[in-house]
């Protein structure tokens, strides 16, 4: 049966304007591939971790400061490869709604490709700066010297590591959890993938060891990033529980109130997107093709968290208030 591009979408609501006129139709001509081999959309979700890590490796060689056109070569490489990581990350959740081969173990590994990709990302970045620095110290007024190159590719490090575990994962965490509670009302528990830590930790123990070594692992991470989003997201959880109480099963939610939470998360979808990949990716791709890496982190550290502090403020103060009122 041929699924058209629309069948793949998760929702008109949650598609970003980007993913639907570029990443997505690209990324369902790869999902049709796919399935044309017979390819299960758990292993599309592998590659894409590994086209992904390769394109960290170019740009930790990308600065034609010193490295001349073949820097910049390597850096239009790596833009490339993590441009195709991103179609591979679209096809595998397209091929999944295809195929019908919709997994627990796909929904970790998804969530999964990014924080790989950017992990070696960040890795690469401090790389690159301890090699190609020589600007910066110019403008500080610092020595170039071997001990002063080690003590400040540290400091970028730690600012690496600080927007990388502590902002990017709150952010693109945040980000997922918010869109999934959208598809959750929309569409209910069937149209979404809104899974809790509980849940979670009841198929770890459930699931033996002999034979399920990667997934329990996968499992034990996943509990903790389920477990990150309830804790950012108290007014939520308490709603949840409400509705839990006097409807029982969620199904019986009333459409009345789905189409007003509806109407309350809509205009945060737009936030959510800039916070996962695209505009990321975007500003990823100038500073390192203008040859100053280091504003991606600036940007991570100002913006994107304003958004995600913005973002996160907005949900709870809707939820507190539809909890108040139900």
């Amino acid at each position: 049966m041929k699924v058209n591009i629309q069948q793949t979408y998760k929702s008109n609501d949650t598609e970003e304007w980007l993913d639907v006129v570029w990443t997505r139709p690209i990324g369902y001509q790869w999902a049709r591939f796919f399935d044309a081999l017979n390819v299960h959309p758990n292993t599309v979700t592998i590659f894409s971790m590994v086209i992904g890590v390769a394109a960290a490796y170019f740009f930790a060689s990308g600065s034609y400061r010193t490295e001349g056109m073949e820097g910049l070569i390597y850096n239009i490489i790596g833009v490339l490869l993590l441009a195709w990581a991103n179609f591979y990350d679209s096809a595998d959740g397209q091929l999944a709604r295809m195929t019908g081969k919709k997994t627990q173990l796909g929904r970790i590994l998804d969530g999964a490709a990014g924080d790989v990709w950017f992990f070696a990302i960040y890795h690469a970045l401090t790389l690159r700066f301890y090699f190609h620095h020589d600007l910066e110290f110019q403008w500080l007024g610092i020595e170039n010297t071997e001990r002063n190159s080690i003590i400040a590719t540290l400091v970028f490090y730690a600012f690496a590591w600080f927007s990388g575990i502590l902002l990017h994962a709150r952010q693109c965490g945040l980000s997922d959890y918010y869109r999934q509670i959208h598809l959750f009302f929309l569409k209910g528990k069937a149209g979404s993938e809104l899974d809790n830590s509980i849940q979670q930790q009841q198929i770890y123990r459930e699931t033996p060891w002999k034979g399920n070594i990667i997934y329990k692992l996968f499992l034990l991470t996943y509990i903790n990033y389920t477990r990150s989003q309830e804790k950012q997201t108290p007014q939520f959880q308490r709603l949840k529980q409400t509705l839990k109480e006097q409807y029982g099963d969620t199904e019986n939610i009333p459409q009345e109130f789905r189409d007003k939470f509806r109407q309350l998360s809509l205009p945060l979808m737009k936030w959510a997107n800039i916070l996962t990949f695209n505009t990321r990716a975007i500003t990823l791709y100038i500073s390192c093709l203008i040859d100053f890496p280091w504003l991606y982190l600036v940007m991570e550290m100002t913006v994107f968290t304003a958004l995600y502090f913005y973002m996160r403020y907005t949900h709870e103060s809707f939820c507190k208030i539809l909890n108040a009122h139900d």
